[in-house]
């Protein structure tokens, strides 16, 4: 038995030595929420962003597309610190997810492979919604409807801030209620050292940041720190806003900070730092309904090439000293150290089927529902239903589009 230890203990040295090359004690991932790629460069040729441009003259900058899921909050975190496609977590878009399937995260992938004294995993996370850890919960069906006709009305208001909940609708002694689903990082956030979100404001997450990275500089450990601030400027502002410079500004002069932290406590050699972003915006609007296009910067210099949103949990586990191979299920993104095809996301939107040619017009008195929507320069339900994949609506989005095109016909 002694020797089949010693056996196993010569093996597995063996190989790390073969992986760890310059092993990485540390990795500190920060995720500048809603940043478009294009506007980032733009302001790095202004040199308005000296912070990214020093971590990234070290290592790479780098375009990351997103080929798949939704470009939003959920979708794009999810993917991020999993590196699995949406249809394997279970993590669509911000109104269709349930909790990400236990173990698949990368704080759960390094509790498990170094064995949790081993290793510090925390998340530091502005937003509430979205990135959220909330458990599966019961209601009745009529408080469920009326949250989300207000939340509806909210998300009208303010596009891309709904936070509508998918449900299964039960019926028990003849009264129905709604189970909703746990959010994505329910299971995850139980086998992590911290996870706390909601803290808002940039400050706040990283001076947090900041003292979790002095409370555990004697530890190895895996960081994630979400800044919240681009995403929430472009809703209210838009993208070609001056808060939305701003708000990136800040990313940046926040991110700085924190790399500073890491000097001052001796652990930058030994740390690598990647700037992540789950989802663009659109350009010149307030939203980000196809906003495919973000970036990496970091001070990873094995980094070779452009890669996609699902590359870089892959990239994480490797340089931490994984074999990937062992990881089930596969993982769907390739490590951005090694040669991969390159995936590009398409200039529009593929969820979106594209509207058939308008029918010949009638004569003015025959005027239909749609021409007078036209003449005022909106869109109709049918145009909508047009351009919708209706496979990934929820229920209440379909009975709504559904109730509007009763109207349009007249019924």
């Amino acid at each position: 038995m002694f020797r089949q230890i010693r056996l196993w203990v010569i093996c597995v040295c063996a190989g790390l030595s073969t992986v760890f090359a310059e092993p990485p004690t540390n990795i500190v991932v920060i995720g500048w929420d809603g940043a478009q790629r294009d506007h980032v460069k733009e302001m790095i040729a202004g040199n308005e962003l000296p912070n990214l441009m020093a971590l990234c003259k070290e290592g790479k900058l780098i375009d990351i597309d997103v080929t798949d899921g939704m470009t939003d909050t959920k979708a794009g975190w999810s993917q991020i610190l999993t590196g699995y496609r949406s249809d394997i977590t279970g993590v669509y878009r911000n109104s269709r997810y349930q909790p990400i399937p236990e173990g698949y995260s990368v704080f759960e992938r390094l509790e498990s492979f170094f064995g949790p004294q081993n290793i510090v995993t925390l998340a530091v996370i502005g937003k509430k919604d979205h990135v959220d850890n909330d458990a599966p919960r019961r209601m009745e069906y009529d408080t469920w409807l009326a949250n989300e006709q207000k939340q509806g009305k909210i998300d009208l208001q303010r596009p891309g801030l709904g936070n509508l909940r998918g449900g299964r609708i039960i019926e028990e002694n003849g009264k129905k209620y709604v189970d909703t689903p746990g959010k994505p990082w329910y299971f995850a956030s139980r086998n992590m050292d911290l996870f706390v979100n909601g803290l808002d404001t940039n400050e706040r997450v990283a001076l947090r940041a900041m003292a979790e990275l002095a409370a555990h500089k004697e530890s190895r450990f895996f960081l994630f720190v979400h800044f919240a601030n681009p995403d929430h400027a472009g809703h209210k502002r838009g993208e070609n806003s001056q808060a939305y410079s701003d708000a990136i500004r800040d990313d940046d002069a926040w991110t700085g900070k924190i790399t500073a932290k890491l000097k001052e406590l001796g652990l930058y050699d030994k740390t690598l730092v990647y700037v992540v972003v789950d989802h663009g915006f659109d350009e010149d609007k307030k939203g980000h309904n196809y906003a495919p296009y973000v970036f990496l910067g970091t001070n990873d210099s094995t980094i070779i090439r452009d890669g996609d949103r699902m590359d870089i949990a892959p990239t994480i586990l490797k340089r931490y000293g994984m074999d990937l191979a062992a990881i089930k299920p596969a993982l769907s993104g390739k490590p951005l150290d090694e040669p991969a095809a390159r995936k590009v996301a398409p200039a529009r939107n593929p969820n979106i089927r594209r509207p058939l040619p308008p029918p010949p017009r009638r004569l003015a008195a025959e005027n239909t529902a749609e021409e007078s929507a036209a003449s005022k320069g909106e869109q109709t339900a049918l145009e909508q239903l047009k351009e919708t994949d209706v496979d990934k609506m929820t229920p209440l989005e379909a009975k709504r589009l559904l109730t509007e095109i009763k109207k349009e016909m007249g019924r």
